[in-house]
Parts: structure tokens; C-alpha cells; sequence
């Protein structure tokens, strides 16, 4: 199992979620290098990894020399999934566009594009030792396995969602049969006083499954539990930025982006994620790692 990229440039137009601008996105093959976003307007580089995270509070916001690219998990997560390593990404603005609310349409991005494997072994992080960061009742982990595992549980105080909870054993297949059209979700108050502040501008019910106190506003949701799917989604985007595709196991409790990025912060100082390429795996165990795309 080598190293990937796409096979040819491709690129897509959307709006940014809180602005509401048109923002242009262009995926470039690189041989070496990572994921890495080029600021077309500012001419900065921003490699995906996690110490150049500059904002976790409404989205994952990378950044450098004070120039940032926000809303960046959907398409890592569509990354991830397809296992591209070297990537160059250039944007207009400072969001990648949000469009659908889900990574659904970056996988049929990459599709375009093609995949095309490189010449150098495939790199993946398994997790050797747990890792765990807990804010009051929200919590992350890291666990160590033989394969890649997500499990996910939400608890809102709403008649739509209440208590949701999720497994996912990791395939491109399933992931995009049951994850990727996942939507991002939000509360109607809480968009109309972002939109006060002028953030979520963009925002739409094209773009998101928006509630009111009561019931969807949306015609109809994707799955019954889209909510914990989504979280789902986002966490692998985030879990990407650690520098590739992990083998270990997830789990989550009412957590977002922050915590995500607290745990690979600490997964990597206390050297609990280990760099490793698959023929570094025992043999008995490689066939539970799957096919990355």
C-alpha cells in the first residue's frame, strides 16, 4: 500500500459558510509535502497539521503568519477517507466552501480527479496507548486496535435529536454510504445571532439541517441520526490533521473541534501516536487495516 495523490488538477466554487462569498477551490497532485492550502489572495502556505490550528471555535481554522483558512474538516475528512497524502490545495478566501453541509461533495471531487499511487509506502499513526482529554461531561479518546474504529454519542435537550450514538468500523464504502452526506446542524438562534454578528452568512438550509426549538426546518433529514454522523465526519476531518489515516480507535461524547484538537495535541506530545508504514505491520494483522480508498 503506497502513497497518494489525485491524477489531475480539479477544482469547484461554493460559498463560504459565514461570509457568504464565492470562494474558488483547486485540488493540485504533489509528489511530497502533505495536505497543504496555498492562499491564492495572500501567496502563504498552510500544511494541515495540527499545531498550525489557530481557531477551533465555530469550525477548525487553520493558519500561519496571520493569514487563516477556515472550515476545514469536511474536506480533510473526504481526504482522509480516500487515504490522499500529498495534496495541494488553493483557495481565494479564507473558508473552503461549505456546500452541501457535508464532505459527500469533495468525494465526488476526488473522484473527478482520480487517484494515482506513488512510488513511496503509505504512512499511517497507530495509536499505542490511550489518550483521553474530558471537559465536564464531553470526552475524546484514543484507543489503541488493530483497525479503525470511530464511535460517536450526542445528548440534546431537543425533540429531534435527544440521545444518538454511533459505531463506525472504517471503509471507504461505508463511509460513504453512511457517513459522508452527513450535514452540519445548528439551531435557528443561534444563527440569527451569528448572522447579528455578521458570521453564517452563508449559512442556508441548503447547506445545513437548521432546528428550531421545536422541529427540522429542513424538509427531511439524510438518516434518522444525521446529527452523531455528521460528529462523526468532522472528527475524522479533524484526527487528519495529526499528518495521515490513523489506526487506533475514536471515541467521542458531546464533543467538537476543540476537544479533537486538544487530544491530537496530546496524543502526539506524549508520544502515544506512533508513525508507522504497513510493512511495519504484522502480517496477521494487515488484513484488518482497510483498503484506504
Amino acid at each position: 500500500m503506497n502513497e497518494r495523490t489525485i491524477r489531475k488538477p480539479v477544482e469547484i466554487v461554493g460559498i463560504g459558510l459565514h461570509k457568504g462569498v464565492p470562494v474558488r477551490l483547486r485540488l493540485e497532485p504533489i509528489e511530497e509535502g502533505g495536505i497543504r492550502f496555498y492562499r491564492i489572495d495572500h501567496g502563504v502556505t498552510i500544511p494541515a497539521v495540527a499545531e498550525n490550528v489557530v481557531d477551533t471555535r465555530l469550525a477548525t481554522v487553520l493558519g500561519k503568519d496571520g493569514v487563516t483558512i477556515s472550515t476545514v474538516e469536511h474536506l480533510l475528512s473526504a481526504l482522509s477517507a480516500v487515504g490522499i497524502d500529498h495534496l495541494r490545495i488553493l483557495i481565494d478566501n479564507d473558508e473552503v466552501p461549505i456546500m452541501d453541509g457535508s464532505s459527500y461533495p469533495f468525494i465526488m471531487l476526488l473522484r473527478e480527479a482520480g487517484i494515482r499511487e506513488l512510488s513511496t509506502p503509505k504512512k499511517f499513526y497507530k495509536i499505542k496507548k490511550p489518550v483521553e482529554i474530558r471537559e465536564g461531561k464531553k470526552r475524546v479518546q484514543l484507543l489503541p486496535a488493530n483497525d479503525i474504529r470511530f464511535q460517536f454519542e450526542i445528548n440534546f435537550n431537543h425533540p429531534m435529536i435527544g440521545q444518538q450514538k454511533y459505531n463506525f468500523r472504517f471503509s471507504l464504502e461505508e463511509y460513504i454510504e453512511e457517513i459522508a452526506r452527513a450535514r452540519t446542524f445548528g439551531f435557528l438562534r443561534e444563527v440569527e445571532y451569528l448572522r447579528s454578528i455578521g458570521l453564517a452568512l452563508g449559512g442556508s438550509l441548503e447547506n445545513a439541517v437548521v432546528l428550531d426549538d421545536t422541529t427540522i426546518l429542513n424538509d427531511s433529514l439524510r438518516y434518522p441520526n444525521e446529527f452523531v454522523r455528521h460528529k462523526i465526519l468532522d472528527a475524522i476531518g479533524d484526527l487528519r490533521l495529526i499528518g495521515g489515516n490513523i489506526i487506533g480507535e475514536y471515541r467521542g461524547i458531546g464533543s467538537g473541534h476543540n476537544l479533537n484538537h486538544r487530544l491530537v495535541l496530546k496524543g502526539l506530545e506524549e508520544g502515544a501516536i506512533e508513525p508507522i508504514t504497513i510493512g511495519q505491520i504484522p502480517e496477521r494483522e494487515r488484513f484488518l487495516v482497510p483498503t484506504i480508498g
